[in-house]
């Protein structure tokens, strides 16, 4: 087909990447498909991430291979090392990524809470067994002053994550890059709430769980990271703010209808947290990478 692709110029930049856009027409400018490349940069430069779509009456007629090969040029000029994609288990991009090279790096197993369903007592009885030197705390939207420097220090917990064969790089956290994070979900009108665990002996972040809310209250929540130092593991953290997490959830919001997590198949431990709080099983997504 008579295919034209335009880039755009797209707003979506963040304070630590950017990201490239594409739209696809036919002859007669109808939209048939989208790309968008988001380039990263600091311990992740050499990664660059890929969001197609084409239209259901479009597809195999060659516009996704088109979007792909200009998205792949772009990679290239701009001197990444490594594409990254996602699609859903089944779904038309689970054929299409690997017949054009890209490789299965990691599998990512999605759980959905309904909190319909949540059993309040038995909530209630996780989060108020007794963690001895631990204390629980948390807060909506931006983190606190007081907190701030040991929040962004803790973040680190998150660089051991299991990520299989993924090139993921590293992510440098600091103080101003905390709140870009947060202002981000506060300007598309969504509500970010933090549990941490504190330890004790020195007033500094163990371990923390980030929930974010839909801005009307409705539909699911979507978990973030949830992470504990290695320091501090071992002594039941990670459940205890999640459901702490859950607990706040419940009772704010009474109009979620869920809460959504999604976990590294081979990160055996945050899976069997979430099923041990009742999360079920909905999808498993795939992530694909190409290596330029």
């Amino acid at each position: 087909m008579s295919l034209r692709l335009t880039p755009l110029t797209d707003p979506a930049h963040g304070a630590h990447s950017r990201r490239l856009a594409w739209l696809a027409s036919d002859a007669d400018f109808n939209p048939v498909g989208t790309a968008f490349l988001r380039l990263f940069d600091g311990g992740q430069q050499h990664l660059a991430e890929l969001t197609l779509h084409v239209h259901p009456v479009e597809r195999r007629k060659g516009v996704g291979s088109q979007l792909l090969d200009t998205a792949v040029a772009a990679a290239r000029d701009n001197a990444r090392r490594c594409v990254s994609a996602q699609a859903q288990a089944g779904s038309p991009g689970d054929r299409f990524l690997p017949a054009h090279g890209f490789r299965k790096v990691l599998t990512l197993r999605f759980a959905r809470l309904a909190l319909a369903d949540v059993d309040a007592i038995a909530l209630a009885e996780v989060i108020e067994r007794l963690h001895p030197g631990y204390r629980l705390a948390s807060w909506q939207g931006t983190v606190p002053d007081a907190v701030a420097q040991t929040f962004a220090d803790s973040r680190r917990a998150m660089d051991d994550m299991p990520m299989d064969d993924t090139d993921y790089g590293t992510v440098a956290w600091d103080v101003d890059r905390v709140r870009a994070a947060a202002k981000a979900v506060e300007e598309r009108g969504d509500h970010l709430h933090t549990v941490v665990a504190i330890d004790t002996a020195d007033d500094s972040i163990a371990g923390f769980t980030e929930l974010v809310i839909p801005g009307n209250g409705r539909g699911d929540g979507q978990h973030y990271g949830t992470g504990v130092l290695p320091e501090h593991r071992g002594h039941g953290l990670g459940q205890w703010m999640k459901a702490e997490s859950i607990r706040h959830a419940h009772g704010r919001y009474p109009d979620l209808g869920g809460l959504v997590t999604d976990t590294a198949d081979s990160n055996t431990h945050m899976r069997h947290i979430s099923d041990s709080l009742g999360y079920m099983p909905t999808h498993t997504t795939l992530q694909y990478q190409l290596d330029l």
